[in-house]
């Protein structure tokens, strides 16, 4: 395979389903398509010209929104596949690099191949010099990934030899150059706030070294790597390479969709990733730590996050798709104590963290709703441990995430049956009614307090 090539996604017809409606007596009968692992699923693109009815999914917790050869999970056994590897073993025995060139182009390179794709990459890593001055347009006090949204998005305004996505040469060199540019994007962002200077990357280091360097090195003083945080990071960045069609993976499918230039899709990747339900998770768990203190707390936090009527959650506890346990939070427990031996930290952080795990692992409420720690319980103790503020948290996660957008955008574009995206929707609003002029208008006195409109309560 060469690296512009990508292979034809199909499924097979293997069955049909039939929708009856009770009411009309309507039946509609929609193909079942097979997947390779996994639930099969349900052809419903014809449903509503034959039916016309939509179906009513919020959230996609049961809706297919595209075909996908890229990451694979079952959360029932908390298994993930990058292409076909579980990530067990790529954190172990693989690199960022290499694991990048697997989402990329299908398969783990050989020798040559990654080399070569290292070499590429590495061509790419420094910014334009006019971009470097657009960090000084923002406070120094701004979150990291504002900072991110505006630098990768205006990448298009520079770069304009890779935004035709018709032309698979400019979508690989528009791909190569986003996996290059975020860690020097994110390191300036990092440093900006310091009032540090910019350094340049430095191509003899890895991605994970060159990444440390650039966000921890000063011009006074030399610079030593150290090799477990080095491996720590890496690590981190393959944990979130991917994770198949996850709200910020979506979003860039969505903006992709339209047409939109790859650099601009990345923005919105990132946009969606800093939620704190989402990316910015990990920052959510230290803050909570915080909040709870000391481990004579837990208990009362415990109690607080079974109650229905109270707002507080257990941050890092539970998954939208694993429903056994998170196969990357066991990989980053291992780093988060590698890390705090090696550097000799004793956070009380960690302390609280591994008594409240165990704590909730035996709570019967726990065990039966299935919040077990997630990767972002541990991702958050181990950036913490190397020095990095919990603003620069979600900014890491878009660094590693960043090979897994491009992957979906690029998979995304040469998929036959992709279409622009529309969802539909559940009308319940007014129904017709015809203008009046203001003064003959009737209605609520209390017009004008807009507030209650902006809450839960109508």
């Amino acid at each position: 395979m060469t690296k512009n090539d990508t292979p034809k996604l199909e499924s097979k017809v293997v069955d049909a389903a039939t929708i009856d409606r009770k009411k009309t007596k309507g039946q509609w009968e929609m193909d079942v398509r097979a997947a390779s692992v996994g639930p099969d699923v349900v052809d419903i693109r014809k449903f509503y010209g034959q039916s016309k009815m939509f179906t009513y999914d919020p959230g996609f917790t049961s809706t297919a929104s595209c075909t996908s050869a890229i990451t694979y999970i079952d959360g029932g056994k908390g298994e993930l596949l990058y292409r076909g590897y579980p990530i067990e073993q790529l954190a172990e025995k693989s690199d960022y690099m290499e694991t990048c060139y697997l989402l990329l182009y299908g398969d783990l390179p050989n020798k040559e191949s990654k080399q070569a794709f290292i070499s590429e990459i590495n061509s790419h890593t420094m910014l334009h010099e006019q971009l470097s001055t657009f960090y000084r347009g923002f406070m120094r006090s701004a979150h990291p990934m504002a900072i991110m949204v505006g630098v990768v998005g205006a990448l298009s305004a520079f770069y304009h030899d890779s935004t035709d996505i018709n032309d698979p040469a400019q979508r690989q060199l528009a791909a190569h150059r986003m996996i290059a540019k975020m860690p020097t994007i994110a390191a300036y962002a990092y440093r900006y706030s310091l009032g540090l200077p910019f350094p340049q990357p430095q191509n003899d280091l890895s991605y994970s070294e060159n990444l440390m360097q650039m966000m921890f090195s000063v011009p006074t003083e030399d610079y030593e790597i150290n090799p477990v945080i080095a491996k720590a990071i890496d690590r981190f960045l393959i944990l979130h390479a991917d994770h198949e069609q996850n709200a910020s993976t979506s979003t860039v499918r969505l903006a992709g969709s339209s047409g939109a230039n790859p650099f601009a899709c990345i923005s919105s990747g990132i946009t969606s990733l800093w939620g704190p339900a989402h990316g910015g998770a990990n920052e959510a768990v230290l803050k909570m730590l915080d909040e709870i203190g000391d481990k004579k707390n837990i208990g009362k936090y415990v109690d607080k996050a079974k109650d229905k009527s109270d707002n507080f959650r257990l941050m890092g506890f539970g998954h939208r798709v694993y429903k056994n346990f998170d196969p990357r939070a066991q990989v980053m427990r291992d780093s988060a104590h590698e890390i705090l031996e090696s550097l000799g930290v004793n956070d009380p952080r960690m302390e609280l963290a591994m008594e409240l795990e165990q704590i909730a692992l035996k709570d019967p409420y726990f065990i039966e709703k299935n919040l077990y720690p997630n990767v972002d319980f541990y991702s958050g103790i181990i950036l913490s441990a190397i020095g990095l503020p919990t603003n620069m948290f979600t900014a890491m996660f878009a660094i590693g995430r960043t090979v897994g957008w491009l992957s979906h955008w690029k998979e995304m574009l040469v998929d036959p049956d992709q279409k622009i995206g529309r969802p539909r929707q559940l009308y319940v609003g007014e129904t017709r009614r015809d203008y009046t002029a203001v003064n003959k208008r009737g209605g609520r006195k209390d017009g004008a307090s807009w507030s209650r409109f902006w809450s839960n309560k109508r």
